[in-house]
């Protein structure tokens, strides 16, 4: 039956425009992202980062994982998050029997959790992410605003991330940050650094076990939903660096230059060190003292104590040398903006990613020290020239340039491609 179309009533006017999510010819438009965070401020910027890099910065929502935390818990970490919040829900069950059973026996009657000291974990004002209500919202709300892309790194946010996508898969488009170590085919898509794949390299062969090879992920090559970066995603595009040296100009602008960053991590088990790497790190940067107009250093949160006091020893008193002492507002974006050159522990792919992005000069200490994919890592930086070993004998003052890291626009840009094969795209 042909369909015929009625006139509009007198007095009212009636748009028969295309409705405004579908503003792109045929295209559905994705105006919102939610990203599903596990805490760690490393993991939650990388998803940050692309968000930023899609132009979606004020419209997205941050949730977070709620993993049992305190008492026995932290022994628990290893296990998958569903297991580890069983095992923490029985066992808080027992205790909780035991002490009304305690309690009854000497006359007492048991309030409540809190009179054992039982409580649950807080997410510091930040919502719990629930796959059910985050598919609910994407449903719900996908005909008026729109479908959802959904942004989740880290190993804790995997089963929410592919849940989301089995009660939502028109609704949404869920990226997984880092590989997942589980079936690709639960993701829209994996962004993940290549030394991700070192595994199946022939030198990973040779250093593992023969009978861990089985075991090892991932099992197979990327498949066309996979995305490989040379790094970690980041917060440090260019837009916000403009932001953090005008924040910081007061501070940073008037110091001598070549002002010389040094970022300092911590051992890991890929990469280990102690007070030896910082007496290393120290005599060093004596050394290229007298090529420096001043040097800023910082920590991260893994630094340890030790080695911060070794710093501090050799380094505290040293004329135009200044240690950031952790108390105050983070410098961290500022010295990436006014920085000259930089120094970074190997053991820190995000703080390595993070200064390869800005072109400057960049030297690494402690790449020896570092196995598996680290090294695989650190090979692939100096294989495409953006950082060199720190040896004590460099000329900071002499700067040299590469073509920066652009990890976060090439991931972008292949969300965008994705979402445009489904006949979606991104608001302007």
């Amino acid at each position: 039956m042909r369909a015929i179309r009625l006139p509009d009533p007198p007095g009212v006017s009636v748009s028969h425009a295309t409705p405004e999510i579908f503003d792109r010819g045929l295209s559905t438009v994705v105006r919102r992202a939610v990203i599903i965070g596990n805490g760690a401020a490393g993991a939650e910027h990388q998803s940050i980062g692309l968000v930023r890099a899609l132009g979606l910065a004020s419209s997205y929502t941050i949730y977070r994982v709620d993993r049992p935390t305190g008492e026995f818990n932290r022994w628990l970490r290893w296990l998958p998050l569903g297991i580890h919040k069983k095992i923490d829900c029985l066992v808080r069950h027992l205790h909780l029997v035991w002490w009304q059973r305690f309690a009854t026996s000497l006359g007492f009657r048991l309030q409540s959790q809190k009179t054992i000291g039982i409580s649950s974990a807080g997410l510091s004002g930040i919502e719990a992410a629930d796959a059910k209500k985050l598919a609910d919202l994407a449903n719900l709300e996908s005909a008026r605003n729109g479908p959802l892309l959904v942004l989740a790194a880290g190993r804790d946010t995997v089963s929410i991330a592919e849940s989301v996508k089995k009660l939502a898969p028109g609704a949404t488009f869920v990226v997984q940050i880092q590989h997942p170590r589980r079936c690709l085919d639960n993701f829209d898509m994996v962004i993940t650094p290549v030394h991700d794949y070192y595994t199946l390299s022939p030198a990973a062969r040779q250093e593992a076990p023969r009978f861990l090879i089985p075991f090892l992920t991932p099992h197979q090559p990327p498949d066309k939903r996979v995305v490989l970066t040379v790094g970690a995603l980041h917060l440090a595009d260019p837009s916000m660096l403009r932001s953090a040296a005008e924040t910081w100009h007061s501070l940073l602008a008037p110091l001598p230059k070549p002002l010389l960053i040094v970022n300092i991590g911590g051992p890991m088990r890929c990469c280990h060190y102690g007070q030896d790497l910082a007496q290393e790190l120290a005599s060093k940067l004596k050394r290229v003292l007298s090529s420096c107009g001043s040097v800023r250093i910082s920590y991260s949160r893994r630094t340890p104590a030790k080695v911060c006091d070794v710093i501090q020893r050799e380094l505290g008193d040293l004329p135009n040398v200044h240690i950031f002492d952790g108390t105050g507002p983070n410098p961290h974006l500022g010295h990436l903006a006014w920085g000259d050159a930089f120094v970074v522990t190997a053991d820190s792919i995000s703080m390595l990613s993070e200064a390869c992005s800005t072109g400057k000069p960049v030297y690494v200490l402690g790449a020896e020290r570092c196995t598996w994919k680290f090294r695989s890592f650190h090979k692939s930086l100096r294989h495409k020239g953006v950082a060199r070993n720190f040896t004590g004998l460099e000329d900071i003052s002499e700067s040299w340039s590469y073509p920066p890291l652009s990890d976060n626009a090439a991931a972008a840009e292949r969300v965008r491609a994705a979402l445009a094969e489904r006949g979606w795209s991104l608001a302007s």
